[in-house]
């Protein structure tokens, strides 16, 4: 009974990582709209002036975009997109270790160090839920 829901969890690994990945997906769609469209009131509440070049924050948006279909992917054929998966643990690292670092160096706001932190505990919980699934494939293999 102590070990019902580890056993759920190994159970529903597949479920699990594509729950994760259509988070991480719609999060990716959010901040990508929000960065094309960088709204006045919202680009000031996080502390970024809306009279300043929009180019390259577009870019970004367009970027969270591709990363929203990415995920989507992953989230959708885990077989199939297995690398896209793994690659975005990958991005995840290269956006906290960018986040935290240039927040720290660069120049401090609230709303970077937290995404940066966002982005790590993302990172993390795709990794992890990737790890059971992983566990899972192996351990169902092993016992046929």
């Amino acid at each position: 009974m102590r070990f019902d829901h580890i056993k759920a969890l190994f159970d529903h690994s597949g479920k699990l990582l594509s729950s994760v990945l259509w988070l991480v997906a719609f999060h990716s769609l959010v901040m990508g709209l929000i960065l094309i469209a960088q709204p006045t009131a919202f680009m000031q509440f996080v502390g970024f002036s809306p009279d300043c070049e929009h180019f390259f924050s577009a870019q970004g948006g367009v970027f969270h975009l591709l990363m929203f279909v990415l995920y989507s992917l992953g989230a959708l054929h885990i077989e199939r997109y297995y690398y896209f998966i793994v690659f975005s643990i990958f991005i995840k690292a290269a956006a906290t270790f960018f986040l935290l670092i240039y927040c720290f160096t660069v120049e401090f706001k609230w709303v970077i160090l937290l995404s940066g932190i966002a982005d790590g505990i993302m990172g993390l919980m795709i990794f992890t839920a990737l790890k059971f699934y992983i566990l899972t494939k192996t351990r169902n293999k092993h016992s046929l």
